[in-house]
């Protein structure tokens, strides 16, 4: 996903100060600079391409400089890559870096906020719009505080499953199509496409309006997926997982999420099953494996018969 630098001005409230034709910029990378080194001179490893973060420390320090040098090391921080220049603290921008903002076409913002809460937040802003990025066909709901991906072929029930959740309490998140952000190491965020957003598609009625019908408690706007249950057709000549022990893994981006293959056949409740997996699935996290915990005992059993016999 693309963000330019008029989306972080209309994000943060951001003043224009100059360099308007540039305001639509890309901004390609969530990292910012501080150009502390930059203002002394030193622009060798320059990183232009990063939106530039000037404080009280630079600018007291550009304050300093002779009057050509100024000239100088603004004319070099408005590169052509440089997507936006931010002074913080509602600093008095230098008239140095504005004339130059306008020569070359580099949007100079301003903000009231602090220097640090201000690189944190945008961090984060940008972390988040620029992570890697793809569409699952699928339902997304919140189970307990658990995040479940419902997968399987079209027509399998994965969207009466998730109404029959709502009912009981739980959130839709997304229908049909589940957008999914890689936003760090080992957290994906699920989020519907703006078009289907607290829609639900069911067979025989048609579209939905999940937060007309039950509530804003009823569903979010995103959920981090924590776990894969993929819905297939029972098949009888398939040896299903019985003891729980033997954990599957769905890769989705550069994440691995535990995954659960749930047959369905007339007279399961599905949506009682996937409660129980997500409790389950929090109580493993807890260091509680019911599974584990069985098959400890039975070894047990075996091993306590055969010292007997």
């Amino acid at each position: 996903m693309q963000v330019t630098t008029r989306d972080v001005m209309e994000e943060f409230n951001l003043t224009l100060v100059g360099g308007e034709e540039g305001i639509g910029r890309a901004i390609t990378t969530s990292d910012i600079s501080r150009p502390g080194l930059e203002m002394a001179g030193y622009f060798t490893h320059y990183p232009a391409n990063r939106v530039q973060l000037l404080g009280m420390t630079e600018l007291s320090f550009f304050e300093m400089l002779p009057d050509g040098v100024k000239v100088e090391r603004m004319r070099k921080l408005c590169s052509p890559t440089t997507p936006a220049v931010i002074i913080s603290r509602d600093n008095i921008v230098p008239q140095e870096l504005i004339d130059a903002s306008n020569e070359y076409q580099v949007p100079v913002l301003s903000t009231s906020m602090t220097t640090t809460r201000f690189s944190s937040r945008l961090t984060n802003y940008l972390e988040s719009r620029l992570a890697p990025m793809t569409a699952v066909h699928g339902v997304l709901v919140d189970v307990y505080g658990i995040g479940v991906l419902l997968t399987g072929k079209s027509g399998v029930g994965k969207s009466e499953t998730a109404l029959e959740l709502v009912k009981k309490g739980h959130r839709l998140v997304a229908d049909d199509c589940v957008e999914i952000r890689q936003e760090a190491e080992n957290l994906l965020i699920g989020n519907p496409p703006p078009l289907l957003e607290h829609l639900l598609e069911i067979r025989g009625i048609g579209i939905i309006d999940v937060m007309t019908l039950f509530g804003a408690s009823a569903v979010r706007n995103n959920k981090r997926i924590s776990l894969v249950i993929d819905l297939e057709i029972w098949d009888p000549n398939k040896m299903y997982d019985r003891l729980g022990l033997d954990e599957q893994k769905m890769k989705i981006i550069d994440t691995e999420l535990t995954k659960l293959v749930i047959p369905v056949q007339p007279g399961r409740n599905l949506a009682v099953i996937i409660e129980v997996a997500a409790m389950n699935y929090r109580l493993k996290r807890m260091g509680v494996n019911a599974a584990e915990e069985f098959s400890r005992r039975l070894d047990a059993m075996i091993a306590d018969e055969d010292f007997e016999g």
